[in-house]
């Protein structure tokens, strides 16, 4: 259990932050930035959250929570040492991934085939859900960027790329089921 009893330290005061494993790096680090963009996306999902129904809100609730599991597991950089420790840390597992593929195919079985690519929006939903997407894209181009470099969780990489589907076809279902999807007209201002 984690308790916050104070919540400024002043440790970070120089431009350096303490990852997982207690190791500090400077806060613009490959690695502090993927987590923290993992942290954003958290923050925009709850603002998404604001606009779902109770069915879409509950997946939306498990999507948050992972989000924290996916950044406990960014900020650990030592997996071999970490797995091999009395307390190893939380990793992403392919068991989240595969729930993933599950809730986007049954979200995807109730949609028309789309004919166009689609721009955000429609709905208030679908257009948070869409910044969701976007942003876990970047998420996900910062944890392969990342794992170029040091070590990453593949997990934790599957998540994020699994995870920008998932906000694609749920901001299709939050506009009708696909319904009043806004259509991408090519060329239509020229």
């Amino acid at each position: 259990m984690v308790v916050l009893n104070k919540i400024y330290t002043k440790t970070g005061d120089k431009g350096e932050t303490a990852l997982g494993n207690g190791a500090r790096v400077v806060k613009h680090s490959m690695r502090v930035t993927a987590y923290g963009t993992v942290d954003e996306l958290n923050s925009v999902l709850g603002v998404a959250r604001l606009h779902a129904d109770d069915d879409l809100d509950t997946l939306l609730r498990r999507i948050q929570n992972d989000l924290f599991d996916l950044g406990a597991d960014l900020c650990r950089p030592d997996m071999e040492k970490d797995a091999e420790s009395e307390y190893p840390p939380l990793r992403m597992v392919d068991a989240q991934v595969s729930r993933l593929e599950a809730e986007i195919d049954e979200m995807n079985a109730d949609l028309a085939p789309l004919r166009s690519f689609i721009l955000p929006g429609g709905s208030a939903l679908s257009a948070h859900l869409h910044m969701c997407r976007t942003v876990s894209r970047r998420a996900e181009r910062l944890a392969v960027e990342l794992a170029a470099a040091e070590q990453v969780n593949p997990a934790a990489v599957k998540y994020l790329n699994r995870l920008s589907d998932w906000f694609f076809v749920a901001a299709r279902r939050a506009n009708d089921n696909g319904a009043h999807d806004v259509l991408w007209i090519p060329g239509a201002n020229r």
